[in-house]
């Protein structure tokens, strides 16, 4: 059975959150894939830009 949000997560015991993401087969969202040497720096700005959208989207603050 679902349960509300607010019965889940206390703001007051603990105000942070670490949400993490997790790629298909290990391939790299950021960085560089040290196996094959590649650069996916490119995405970064990407993802921090997505972020600030959906930070206005949700009312949630990040840091």
């Amino acid at each position: 059975m679902t349960r509300a949000r607010h019965q889940i997560i206390s703001t007051a015991d603990t105000p942070y959150y670490h949400c993490i993401a997790r790629c298909v087969r290990r391939a790299f969202l950021c960085g560089e894939d040290s196996l094959t040497g590649q650069s996916y720096e490119h995405r970064r700005q990407w993802v921090i830009d997505r972020l600030k959208t959906l930070q206005a989207v949700f009312c949630i603050e990040l840091c």
